[in-house]
């Protein structure tokens, strides 16, 4: 499997940060080179501990994932975006346009699989 990820400078801001939810489950935001093309990418996943978080971003073939700090952790409506995707694990392009929605990963890491889709559909 090719690995997704770039040696890129992170935007301003920091990398990512986590949130620990009430029943113990953590919301794990990193912000990520993009895999095919130019850029950064916000990725959300939602897992039972940071660990598992980033294993199952890796999995999915992002290879050099780490968390390191928590400078940006995932605000409200990012928390809120990912507990209600079915897959637990969304993305968006940083800076985020206002009106882009939270796409599944399958059409950050497979984009070609999803060109005859509207591009506003998430």
């Amino acid at each position: 499997m090719a690995d997704h990820t770039a040696a890129l400078p992170l935007p301003a801001g920091g990398g990512g940060g986590f949130v620990r939810l009430l029943d113990g489950s953590v919301v794990v935001a990193l912000c990520l080179p993009r895999p095919a093309g130019v850029g950064h990418v916000r990725v959300l996943v939602h897992a039972a501990n940071r660990p598992r978080a980033l294993t199952r971003l890796r999995n999915l073939g992002l290879r050099q994932v780490y968390l390191r700090g928590n400078a940006a952790p995932p605000t409200h409506d990012e928390i809120s975006a990912v507990l209600h995707h079915p897959e637990g694990a969304v993305w968006r392009t940083t800076p985020g346009h206002p009106a882009e929605g939270w796409h599944p990963m399958c059409r950050l890491l497979h984009p070609e699989a999803h060109a005859h889709q509207h591009p506003h559909a998430a």
